[in-house]
């Protein structure tokens, strides 16, 4: 079906009918082809002048003219040539043809605009078809807005010049969304002025003299400087009764009279020409009036008609409709962005001896809730868990489920569980959330002491390690099911992880789209990972931040079919010089001998000034650990920015800070613990417990 244009003329190729430009072109008419008569009045009468075609022969009623069609408005001119085709009906903006008289009023000026119509001009529209294309292409402009800005814009954009010279658009601030009722008086702001431009057309086209701008302020010049910006609604007010009333008014009407000047303010009405030249449209969504549009017309062009009330009220109604879907899909777009940015982490942890790096792409604008994660973990003994994982979907339910795994994940790691442990007790999760729950997830501890990683893999792609000297190179981990499978072992395997080396964890949305399959994805991935460190030198890994950004430039337009979740991991490692490692026996000689222990260490490490305090807090939690433990206790100290002190033992219990009474002999160890150190904390392991404490250096 072929779209009728909105202009008032022949349709100008590769214009929009709803633009002001398109609504003002004229098709030029072609030399030597036959002046048209011109178009009857609104009211059936002829319009006089001369070159008015003759009939064509007598019609139906024997009289000599051709039956009228639709009335007389829609009559048919006849042809000078019998045997050419019948001609389509003028519309009203056609050019004036030769021999044509325009259609003038006793004193000599154009019908519409009250001007002198200079020759070739068009003629603005009149007949309800013409109202009826300009309605359908206007709405459907306004139709094109997904954001509140937009349709706003489109409103404005579309019925100037076509319909007025200039708008104003008021909406209620804050807009109500859905069903919620607002709390307070209702305010109305000045959300966005229109009005005909002074520049020259984007094709040169000048406007018309009978638009132009009048450079008078009190001609539409200036709207926003002569109209308030915040407006309230007053209970019982005249603007109050018009927005009730839903329908668009004249303002000359005595409600709107009344209303306008407390819509527009002191020195508004100077805006507001005199008679039908101005209409006040309330714009009401589903349930409430959310602002209000006014149309404006020059005082020296017609004023608006009855059918013009109409044309507003569908303005109104397309575009308050539009509003109200923008803020519902505005507050939506924001629950789910808040959805995910809770269910990611706000910032990644510092663990020592590693550094840490992180990028979540949603798969489009439209959709920016998904099922993908990423987590690192910090864990006892200076080590950390990192985490990715991909549940199945694109939903809310998909991010609730990933939510819901991601807790899980936490709490595991937190019990100090082996990686393939973790992996279990997440597939037995999933199996209780429900039959169709599935994800796949990779989890891998990293010791900065020891410079292993261990992993487990539940269905998802292989990590790549990027050594320093450039190799990049894809992990070989058993491959797993995926995490709600049931019923199967995962296994995990330990691995080197070299200082200076890179681990990246990522997600299938990375590596695999429509265009290529996930192994090709992966293998131009592990290229790229090399061809960055090239640019760096051997000697030098790229920063992990502009590798993460490398990484992601891979992607082309196809690519993002998914979500990608990307967690990049710089291993620095701990010096096996910076780590002091010892096994107590739980005896009472114990905690002196753990006190001379850390003074070597100390010496050894030109830290004496944190003797004392080093070997008093020493001596409380071995004192605390020996007590209790009925296996050797071990005790290992870290240098890194910060001096760490680790005590373990067999005793699953973890201890409280409290408050020693004055009659209490013990209990004063966590105190002084607490007072002194600059951190500390208690980690529940599988074989018992860690206590730890950290001190600045110097």
């Amino acid at each position: 079906m072929t779209e009728q244009p909105t202009s008032f003329e022949r349709p100008q190729p590769g214009v929009d009918p709803a633009e002001a430009r398109g609504a003002l072109l004229r098709t030029p008419k072609p030399p030597g082809s036959p002046g048209l008569p011109v178009q009857a009045r609104t009211d059936g009468t002829p319009s006089s002048g001369a070159g008015t075609a003759a009939p064509r022969g007598k019609g139906k009623d024997g009289k000599g003219k051709e039956p009228p069609v639709n009335g007389p408005e829609h009559s048919q001119p006849a042809a000078a040539d019998p045997g050419a085709h019948r001609p389509r009906p003028a519309p009203d903006g056609i050019p004036p043809q030769p021999g044509a008289q325009q259609e003038r009023t006793p004193g000599g000026q154009e019908r519409r605009t009250g001007g002198n119509l200079p020759p070739g001009r068009p003629m603005p529209m009149r007949r309800d078809g013409d109202r009826l294309r300009f309605v359908g292409a206007a709405t459907r402009r306004i139709a094109r807005g997904l954001d509140l800005d937009e349709i706003v814009m489109g409103l404005c954009r579309a019925t100037v010049p076509t319909f007025s010279d200039a708008i104003l658009v008021y909406l209620r601030d804050p807009l109500p969304v859905g069903d919620e009722r607002p709390t307070g008086p209702v305010v109305l702001r000045l959300r966005r002025t229109d009005r005909i431009p002074e520049e020259r057309d984007t094709e040169g086209v000048l406007l018309p003299p009978a638009f132009e701008p009048d450079p008078d302020p009190s001609a539409l010049a200036d709207l926003a400087s002569l109209t308030t910006e915040l407006c309230e609604v007053r209970p019982g007010g005249a603007l109050n009764e018009v927005l009730r009333g839903v329908r668009p008014v004249f303002a000359d009407a005595p409600a709107a009279r009344a209303a306008l000047p407390e819509l527009l303010g002191e020195g508004g009405e100077a805006v507001v020409p005199d008679g039908q030249h101005a209409i006040l449209a309330p714009l009401r969504g589903r349930r409430r009036v959310i602002g209000a549009a006014l149309f404006l017309r020059r005082p020296e062009r017609l004023a608006f008609e009855a059918d013009d009330l109409l044309v507003a009220a569908q303005l109104a109604t397309h575009s308050a409709l539009g509003i109200d879907k923008a803020v519902l899909y505005g507050r939506e777009a924001y629950i789910a962005d808040e959805l995910q940015r809770t269910m990611l982490p706000e910032t990644l942890p510092r663990p020592t001896g590693v550094r840490l790096a992180s990028r979540y792409l949603p798969a489009a604008e439209t959709a920016r809730v998904g099922g993908d994660w990423y987590d690192a973990i910090p864990l006892p003994g200076s080590r950390v868990a990192l985490v990715v994982g991909d549940v199945m979907g694109h939903s809310m339910t998909s991010a609730a489920i990933m939510g819901q795994l991601r807790t899980t994940a936490q709490t595991l790691a937190g019990l100090d569980l082996p990686p393939q442990e973790v992996l279990h007790h997440l597939d037995e999760q999933a199996q209780r959330l429900g039959t169709d729950r599935m994800a796949t997830c990779l989890y891998a501890v990293y010791d900065p002491v020891t410079h292993r990683i261990t992993i487990a893999n539940a269905g998802h792609p292989p990590p790549v390690l990027l050594h320093l000297g450039g190799r990049a190179e894809v992990l070989r981990v058993p491959p797993g099911a995926p995490i709600g499978v049931g019923g199967v072992d995962f296994e995990a395997v330990e691995l080197d992880a070299p200082a200076g080396a890179t681990l990246l964890l990522y997600t299938d949305g990375l590596v695999e789209s429509r265009l290529r399959d996930v192994w090709t994805g992966i293998e131009q991935l592990r290229e790229k990972l090399a061809a960055t460190a090239q640019l760096t030198g051997p000697d030098h890994p790229p920063p992990l931040e502009a590798l993460c950004d490398e990484v992601l430039d891979m992607l082309g337009p196809g690519d993002r079919d998914d979500d990608i979740a990307l967690l990049a991991a710089r291993f620095d490692g701990i010096a096996p010089s910076d780590v002091a490692y010892w096994t107590l026996e739980p005896e009472d000689a114990a905690p002196g001998q753990a006190r001379r222990l850390a003074r070597r260490a100390l010496a050894r490490w030109d830290l004496e000034e944190l003797t004392d305090s080093v070997e008093l807090l020493v001596s409380e939690v071995v004192t605390n650990a020996v007590r209790y433990a009925s296996r050797p206790v071990t005790l290992r100290l870290l240098r890194t920015h910060v001096l760490r002190c680790e005590v373990g033992d067999d005793v699953p219990q973890l201890p409280r800070l409290r408050q020693a009474r004055a009659t209490d002999e013990g209990g004063r160890g966590l105190y002084l613990v607490n007072k002194l150190a600059r951190r500390w904390g208690a980690t529940r392991l599988s074989t018992g417990k860690v206590v730890w404490f950290e001190l600045n250096r110097g």
